[in-house]
């Protein structure tokens, strides 16, 4: 049963980059190399992607060290089954079972930080555009963007300060 399980998480988070075409893209700006603006719902899943897989080292390494922790309480906190600093030469491994009980609930708990990172963004993206709603007409919305990077030989834009060099 848990190889199966273990099988389907590893297939899904496999395949997933690969269903989706992952590409090199501007993250800040959503869209890809031709200037077309991916939909929301694949940026968000491309987001819930990077989340699952930065926070799995974490998670991890926290589900190891409790899974650590509970042998050793299971064992009358008997010195062979110690935690990973406390471990002395000798010290009895994790089965088989064990570790794949611990990397299903390090992804599950990546997967778990995952949704919970896209519904605190759905509430920001939620409250802004009810903010947004909620301006009284003719409202002017100010956007910020950075300054371009301009060639050295070119002149300045319109507008834009010019600096001096020197007295």
């Amino acid at each position: 049963m848990m190889p199966r399980v273990l099988a389907a998480v590893a297939a899904f988070f496999l395949i997933l980059p690969v269903s989706l075409g992952a590409q090199a893209a501007d993250s800040s700006a959503g869209a890809d190399s031709s200037g077309v603006k991916a939909p929301q719902w694949a940026r968000d899943l491309r987001r819930a992607e990077i989340v699952a897989f930065g926070t799995f080292p974490f998670t991890l390494f926290l589900a190891t060290f409790s899974m650590d922790i509970y042998r050793s309480s299971q064992h009358d906190w008997d010195g062979r089954y110690a935690p990973w600093p406390f471990k002395p030469a000798g010290a009895i491994n994790m089965s088989t079972d064990e570790y794949l009980l611990s990397i299903g609930f390090a992804a599950a708990g990546s997967v778990l930080l995952s949704l919970t990172d896209y519904l605190i963004v759905l509430g920001k993206r939620r409250n802004y555009e009810k903010a947004m709603k909620n301006l009284p007409q003719g409202t002017p919305i100010i956007t910020r963007k950075p300054w371009p990077a301009e060639e050295a030989d070119d002149p300045p834009a319109e507008g834009a300060p010019i600096l001096h060099e020197g007295p």
